[in-house]
């Protein structure tokens, strides 16, 4: 592919990934978003499920890059901690809070993010103050005894997972919900994940790299992921994966902020007054409660 068809693919990237609005967006967001423009999504009927692999080499996305210059919202790479430097065996004690009374309060929701870049994301769109949700990353495991603690003091608390369509991001879901589980004070905290799984990539026609096939020997996919589909864990042991900054960013930021805030109940306004006071009849009015109303024979007796 010659080298001005990326440029001026990358120039129109760069101008849709952000909106609406200035969403700030990582360097593999701006890079799956390029590859939607080369190949858009008229090209497949959106009822045909697919994942088709990426129409542009990375390498070749990155060197586009160098020559575009600078890109408005674009985030710094996030560093990748060097495992040899620190001793894994050895558990670093807790961070002390800044606020010492931080985990004397209940925490009704916390998020896990699979990939260090989308946690990163997420905090520069200030979605962890809109949704009042703490994001962490799994270098967080296990988590906190105090911080589930926290989700146990608070009815219906959920621990959301945010992961890959991948082995190791359907592991992930196991693992933060034996974090939870063996950890004091959990009682009925729940662990709900929000990521993808293959037919999810199918259904929205999300880029999807192939990287080495799973090792036959090794522990696999959890037992309580025994509702993927044999085409699905097909899709799987083929070593093809698809990753969450595959979704464009804006639908991002609303799927999280839908899931993790939950259904949001209408408030009472003067328009659903006027419509349920016209639905209730000529002779009734409102009472204090919304939804309610009496009859003028009610008043008589």
């Amino acid at each position: 592919m010659r080298a001005r068809l990326l440029d001026r693919a990358l120039a129109t990237a760069v101008s849709r990934v952000g909106a609406p609005g200035r969403i700030r967006f990582t360097e593999r967001q701006l890079y799956y978003e390029m590859c939607r423009v080369l190949r858009p999504l008229g090209a497949v009927p959106r009822r045909v499920p697919v994942t088709p692999a990426a129409p542009v080499r990375y390498e070749r996305f990155e060197e586009a890059l160098r020559r575009y210059g600078e890109v408005p919202g674009l985030l710094e790479p996030v560093p990748v901690p060097v495992a040899e430097a620190e001793d894994r065996t050895v558990q670093a004690p807790p961070r002390e809070p800044a606020e010492p009374d931080l985990y004397d309060y209940g925490l009704p929701r916390l998020l896990v993010c699979q990939s260090r870049s989308v946690a990163r994301m997420l905090l520069a769109n200030d979605v962890h103050l809109e949704a009042a949700c703490p994001v962490l990353t799994p270098d967080g495991l296990p988590l906190d005894p105090r911080l589930v603690a926290g989700l146990g003091r608070v009815d219906g608390a959920t621990v959301h997972v945010l992961h890959d369509a991948s082995t190791a991001g359907l592991a992930l879901v196991a693992r933060v919900r034996e974090s939870v589980a063996s950890a004091p004070g959990a009682r009925a905290v729940r662990v709900a994940s929000m990521g993808l799984v293959p037919r999810h990539a199918a259904a929205l026609h999300l880029t999807s790299p192939r990287g080495p096939a799973p090792d036959p020997e090794g522990p696999g996919l959890p037992t309580e992921h025994v509702a993927l589909r044999p085409r699905e864990r097909d899709w799987l042991a083929e070593g093809r994966f698809a990753e969450v900054e595959a979704v464009p960013p804006a639908r991002l930021l609303r799927t999280v902020l839908r899931q993790v805030r939950g259904p949001r109940i209408p408030s009472h306004s003067i328009w659903t007054g006027l419509r349920e006071l016209r639905a209730a009849g000529f002779m009734t009015w409102p009472t204090n409660r919304p939804g309610e109303t009496r009859r003028y024979e009610d008043t008589r007796r």
